[in-house]
């Protein structure tokens, strides 16, 4: 077995000890909320909420938008299946991030290996000041509402990845279920894991998924806000 294998296994473990290694919801319950009254979830709150979330997106907007450039960003990401969609976030980096970052990994090799390893990097240099501040406060996530609407993600699952990471992620739950806004990595310690670990965890949200999973998780993402531990 490689080292990598062992990690992963020592992870996993680790995480069932944190989540719990067994559904408490009865199969069929939990099958039903699965394959249907998961989706009647996410339609009644992201409707429910409009009237807070759309006006909070549009002053936001309106501020990212100061520096002269588009104020939101989308980016094609894996879903469910496999099917790529566009992810829709409030723009929090400059306007040429991408080539930025290929400009920044080529002169900077403690970066690189960084970005290897987790596919982030903890001081982006490309971030604004403004984008900062919604990155800590995780507010550049709230357009995804709308993806929610179209159904190309949930308010909780896994957090979609680009199709460029495809051959890094070693995981098959992620594409039984639809990807998330919020879920087991956004309240792990995200900042200082790999990249390979967010299929453990993807892969033990599946395995669990249920009503109180995902509710525990909302509560532990509401803490996670309001203690701005989002970037």
């Amino acid at each position: 077995m490689s080292t990598m294998t062992l990690h992963l296994t020592d992870i996993a473990e680790s995480v069932r000890s944190t989540h719990g290694s067994a559904n408490t919801n009865s199969p069929s319950r939990a099958l039903l909320y699965r394959d249907g009254c998961k989706r009647l979830f996410d339609l009644s709150v992201t409707l429910l909420t409009a009237m807070i979330w759309l006006p909070l997106v549009a002053v936001l907007a309106a501020l990212v938008a100061l520096d002269g450039h588009k104020p939101f960003y989308s980016q094609r990401r894996v879903g469910r299946d496999g099917r790529i969609f566009r992810m829709v976030k409030l723009r929090t980096m400059v306007a040429d991030a991408d080539q930025a970052l290929v400009r920044y990994l080529e002169e900077n090799a403690e970066a690189r290996a960084e970005w290897d390893a987790t596919q982030k990097l903890k001081n982006d240099p490309r971030i604004t000041p403004i984008g900062r501040i919604l990155r800590i406060t995780s507010m550049d996530e709230l357009p995804q509402l709308l993806n929610v609407l179209l159904g190309d993600m949930s308010i909780v699952g896994p957090r979609p990845f680009m199709e460029s990471q495809k051959g890094l992620y070693p995981g098959l739950g992620y594409y039984r279920v639809r990807p998330g806004i919020t879920g087991l990595w956004q309240v792990s310690d995200r900042n200082d894991s790999a990249f390979a670990y967010r299929a453990v965890l993807d892969d033990e949200y599946e395995r669990t998924l249920s009503f109180p999973t995902d509710m525990s998780i909302l509560k532990r993402t509401v803490g996670a806000v309001l203690s701005c531990s989002g970037y």
